[in-house]
């Protein structure tokens, strides 16, 4: 069993004073320039220039994470979001031109070739590339981007409606999806879907904003289009568009039939004639829906314990972030919704916030976040800041993977056997019915970034198109087409992180792999995953998940032996 420590130790300060705020831009230009200004004459000292700079970059990262930690905790409170504001159009446009100028140095030093090639790769590569992309013409344009996308979480963190006389956040009403009354099922996926429109419009225009800047920003670039920019931008090095495209087609192949064969099953249990998508979370009368906590402290000590039975070092993790008080999870009014784990480069013990309510779903999204978590403390003690810069395929293989990991510890949340197997027999069927989701969302997004020019109408019908060509032959929708036009405005990734879906289909796929090596030596298969994860963004992708054991392969033949695998667990707990 790899060991390894969750007490982990603020960065010690070095070249920057300890006490130092980042109030302004006045505040940190001086450490920019005596980086860019100082002579290196050694591989000693290119050594130590390197570790300042990340010194720096951690410093930077952290406090502008807390300004958008404590914007998303509270929207309504308009002193957090200038605070963020502030950052994005006064200090980060003017850190911008630094980062590329010392970019420069770093790769047009003589000294460059005495860093060890293999620890080195992936970061002097990422470098190159941020050489490649860097415009001056693009930092107002980004500046304008950040603060623009975040008010996706201003507009939609103020949205709530009326059950039975009390007012619920969107992701609190959702509990009531799985109620037995049906009528009161229908009545709240209406309420929830019309306050969606209520926005529809502000929400439209919004997007209309971050597409054509998006664009420029790749046409000042040199790219065609913001797809092509964007797939250089997020180091997209061992896949192509054309992967995307045949994992979209794999997944109507090999994937469409299994989330059928669930629904109907779903249908058959309810005894209903029609399936309606306000049915697929409820359970047959009689039975109770599932209640693994109520408090979010309750959520979190259960999660402690499920994450220690795993593993202890897990649980620490957890326990290390409570004591930091790194953590915000119960959903409430003018709290951005969603769900995430922020990393802080200083600190090492990351952030988790969510919008708990006490549902099944929210089990998931923390043990999902706590996957990051782990990852987050297993890459703390890597010398540079930017080794920490992790790729996201493999950073959503850590939380995805914990979801499946923990499920055989889940009697933390449930009393008794039959609630447990219907928790696992939730966590399956979600690991399969989430694949077209990610499919529609992403092939969505290649249109989008192709028609740059399109007017609403054409979005909302190209928008269609994709979700008809990957909707099952089992719920029925209609009447409900209003609805269906908008759903794409409900994925917060469409408007705050672009292209950054597809991770989430191709990290399921290897999550489902190392849950298979879990099944046949949970020890070897929990070492494979630390040890992956330890290794941050210093391998590429294939390395990293050849380092867990896994084949860097979303194929179609890949994709149906995963598939058969997880079909033929959820066959077993029948």
């Amino acid at each position: 069993m790899i060991e390894a420590s969750a007490d982990i130790k603020k960065l010690e300060r070095k070249f920057l004073p300890k006490d130092l705020v980042i109030a302004n831009w006045e505040t940190i230009e001086p450490y920019f320039k005596e980086l860019l200004e100082r002579e290196i004459s050694s591989p000693a000292e290119l050594k130590k220039w390197l570790g300042d700079m990340s010194e720096l970059e951690a410093a930077v990262n952290e406090d502008v994470c807390w300004r958008q930690i404590k914007m998303t905790c509270d929207t309504t409170d308009k002193k957090l979001e200038e605070s963020f504001n502030f950052f994005c159009m006064e200090i980060q446009p003017r850190i911008q031109p630094y980062a590329d100028a010392l970019n420069k140095k770093l790769i047009s030093s003589p000294f460059i070739n005495s860093l060890e090639k293999e620890k080195y790769f992936t970061y002097l590569r990422s470098v190159k590339k941020s050489i490649e992309l860097f415009r001056e013409a693009n930092i107002p344009l980004q500046a304008e981007l950040a603060v623009l996308q975040q008010q996706y979480g201003i507009i939609t963190g103020k949205m709530m409606i009326e059950v039975n006389g009390k007012g619920y956040t969107l992701q609190q009403a959702a509990k009531f999806l799985e109620s037995h009354d049906r009528k009161l099922r229908e009545e709240v996926y209406r309420k929830i879907n019309a306050r969606r429109l209520e926005d529809k419009d502000v929400l439209n225009q919004l997007f209309n904003q971050l597409i054509e800047k998006r664009q420029q920003v790749a046409v000042n670039a040199g790219f065609e289009n913001y797809r092509d920019y964007k797939f250089k931008e997020l180091g997209r090095f061992d896949y192509t568009k054309e992967d995307c495209f045949r994992f979209h087609d794999s997944v109507k192949q090999h994937v469409l039939p299994l989330v059928n064969k669930i629904y109907e099953k779903k249908k058959k249990k309810l005894q209903l004639d029609d399936l309606r998508p306000w049915d697929t979370e409820a359970e047959p009368e009689g039975t109770k829906p599932l209640t693994p906590f109520e408090t979010g402290s309750e959520l979190l000590n259960k999660s402690i314990e499920c994450f220690t039975k795993l593993r202890p070092f897990f649980g620490d993790c957890l326990k290390q972030m409570n004591t930091m008080k790194h953590l915000d999870l119960e959903s409430r009014n003018g709290k951005a919704p969603g769900g995430y784990n922020c990393p802080l480069a200083e600190s090492g013990a990351p952030f988790i916030f969510m919008n708990a309510a006490g549902q099944m779903h929210d089990v998931t999204t923390m043990v999902h976040e706590g996957g990051h978590a782990v990852q987050s403390f297993l890459t703390h003690k890597l010398e540079l800041n930017a080794f920490k810069d992790y790729p996201m395929e493999i950073a959503e293989v850590a939380s995805m993977s914990m979801e499946l990991f923990t499920m055989d510890y889940w009697d933390v949340f449930f009393d008794n056997k039959e609630d447990l197997t219907r928790a696992k027999e939730h966590q399956l069927e979600r690991t399969i019915t989430i694949f077209p989701w990610i499919a529609v969302i992403d092939k969505f997004q290649h249109w989008i970034y192709e028609h740059p020019q399109q007017t609403v109408e054409e979005r909302t019908n190209a928008w269609m198109e994709i979700l008809n060509d990957f909707s099952d032959d089992v719920i029925d929708y209609s009447g409900l087409e209003s609805f269906r036009e908008n759903h794409w405005q409900k994925q917060l990734h469409l408007f705050e992180v672009p292209f950054y879906y597809i991770e989430y289909g191709i990290a399921q796929l290897g999550a489902i792999g190392m849950w298979m090596q879990f099944k046949k030596n949970p020890e070897q298969a929990l070492d494979n995953y630390m040890k992956a994860l330890s290794l941050g963004g210093t391998k590429t992708l294939p390395e990293l998940y050849r380092v867990a054991g896994l084949t860097f392969d979303f194929s179609p033949e890949n994709i149906k032996v995963l598939m058969d695998f997880v079909n033929e667990e959820m066959e077993k707990l029948q």
